[in-house]
């Protein structure tokens, strides 16, 4: 195992930190996750043109840069230090990681060049009111769509399925104009493919902690769809892009450790009291210690993850669960001793410190929750 990177790649991250350093600014988050969309279209469109990262895991022929995994950890751990508004996480990664899994290779051929330019903005509709994310939780139904509204014959429209239910906390679900939705059939699980201004689809926005990435619910009601690969053979595909989710969510909550324990370290060297730097008292040096030994277990993590996601290795579903569970936790305690070292105004509306908590702890029940993952762990191991 090595955990090195190569020339390239360390030229890859270089470029999305200035990128991010220029466009992400910590005004240009506090404007953005005030608009109703949460992000920059101008950037966006620059994301995808000047540096291609909507398209890294999309192979060249399907209009992608035909990088993998490990390229992705790199710029998602530069985007959750920086914070980034936009809606990578929901269709770079999950939406993308769907169609990859499924194949069928119509539809990737379909949807994919449009996620890779930034032209199609994709999401993954899974979760349902409970919030959980484990397959046994899709209740919304998927049922064949009749001609003529005849009960006796088996033909279908040229959508193919309706869709009755509902889905909740689905990423920039109001912003998607391609939602791939989790549905229940006869035959088991299946994933559709359903377009943002469909007939009998309503969605509306939900108010989260975490106000830099948005969320919405979506009510579809005889809402048509389109099949993605086989019917009620989705579960397997489903399950490893949840897991390839987490690895991405991981490395993003690693960069996003990192900023707090940069920012708790580079503060306690500044504030006096008692006409001494804080940095200089015990407790302190204590408490960085501590946080600087855990973002960089986490790391070893999120990166041994990415490298078995990338090789598509058979123990992904562990690593993917260790990575989580773990990044979860140092996340949020890096982001909640970063207050504590900053006092008073770490609490403060005009301090970045909260927003980055507020972050670490949404995050933290993305994708399953640490205990969800350590039980799943568990149960890999035979414990």
């Amino acid at each position: 195992m090595n955990f090195a990177f190569s020339e390239e790649q360390e030229e890859l991250r270089e470029a999305v930190r200035r990128f991010l350093a220029d466009k992400s600014p910590e005004s240009e988050v506090r404007r953005l996750m005030a608009t109703p969309e949460g992000y920059d279209v101008g950037v966006w469109r620059q994301m995808a043109e000047e540096l291609g990262l909507q398209s890294l895991l999309i192979p060249e022929e399907l209009g992608g840069a035909g990088f993998g995994f490990v390229e992705l950890v790199i710029v998602l751990e530069e985007m959750g230090a920086a914070l980034l508004c936009a809606p990578f996480l929901s269709s770079a990664v999950l939406a993308t990681s769907a169609l990859l899994t499924t194949g069928d290779d119509e539809a990737k051929a379909r949807w994919l060049p449009g996620i890779a330019s930034g032209e199609t903005i994709a999401s993954l509709a899974f979760t349902e009111d409970a919030g959980r994310w484990d397959l046994d939780a899709v209740q919304l139904a998927a049922v064949p769509a009749r001609r003529g509204g005849g009960s006796g014959g088996h033909g279908r429209d040229a959508a193919g399925w309706m869709l009755q239910g509902h889905k909740s906390y689905v990423l920039d679900g109001c912003l998607a104009t391609l939602l791939l939705v989790v549905a229940r059939t006869e035959d088991g699980l299946g994933l559709f493919a359903v377009q943002g201004d469909a007939p009998g689809l309503v969605r509306s926005r939900l108010s989260t902690m975490d106000q830099t990435r948005k969320q919405a619910r979506l009510e579809l009601t005889g809402t048509p769809a389109q099949l993605v690969g086989v019917a009620g053979q989705a579960g397997p595909g489903i399950v490893k892009t949840l897991q390839l989710a987490a690895v991405a969510l991981a490395a993003e909550q690693v960069g996003g450790a990192q900023h707090c324990l940069d920012s708790a370290v580079a503060y306690a060297k500044s504030r006096i009291q008692f006409g001494r730097s804080i940095g200089s008292f015990q407790a302190i040096k204590h408490k960085c210690a501590d946080l600087l030994l855990e973002v960089e277990s986490a790391r070893s993590a999120a990166y041994y993850a990415g490298w078995a996601a990338a090789e598509d290795s058979d123990e992904l579903p562990l690593v993917a669960s260790l990575a989580k569970s773990y990044c979860s936790e140092a996340y949020f305690r890096a982001a909640a001793e970063n207050i504590q070292i900053h006092g008073g105004i770490g609490f403060t509306w005009e301090h970045d410190a909260h927003l980055y908590f507020k972050r670490a702890k949404s995050s933290e029940l993305l994708f399953g929750d640490p205990v969800s993952h350590r039980e799943a762990l568990a149960q890999y191991i035979g414990i």
